[in-house]
């Protein structure tokens, strides 16, 4: 029994690491970026220094920045929508898909939503629909 345990939390454990996301900020129109001046999503310095030029702005460039950002949303999901890069962990989560459907449903929505809640039901009452909902979340156009 432990050794099952051991093995599953290795394969989960592996599974994560291959799993986690890696977000990259839509470029903002008139600013420029580069390879060698990008910095990761959680390096402090870069977050305090952007918050800091925020709180700055007048009320008017805080709510046209606040528009730019919504419109680069928008963008992103179209074209996400219409047939953008399907995503490389695609794979990985059918795999976990079959082993845990409701994890599976949340790191692709990103979100505890209906969609989740929904494959959490089907797979405590019923193991297979719970399965076939997952793949159908994963692997649909939405």
């Amino acid at each position: 029994m432990k050794k099952m345990v051991s093995k599953i939390a290795i394969l989960f454990l592996a599974i994560s690491l291959f799993l986690t996301p890696s977000y990259a900020a839509p470029a903002l129109p008139g600013s420029s970026t580069t390879s060698n001046n990008v910095a990761g999503p959680g390096d402090p310095a870069t977050l305090k220094s952007a918050l800091a030029e925020f709180k700055n702005l007048s009320r008017k460039e805080k709510k046209e920045r606040l528009k730019q950002v919504k419109k680069e949303m928008k963008a992103f999901k179209a074209s996400k929508k219409n047939g953008g890069e399907p995503s490389t962990n695609t794979l990985l989560l059918v795999i976990l898909a079959i082993i845990l459907p409701p994890l599976a449903v949340y790191l692709h929505q990103g979100e505890i939503n209906k969609k989740f809640w929904i494959d959490l039901i089907l797979t405590l009452l019923f193991f297979l629909p719970g399965i076939i909902y997952a793949l159908y979340v994963i692997l649909s156009e939405e």
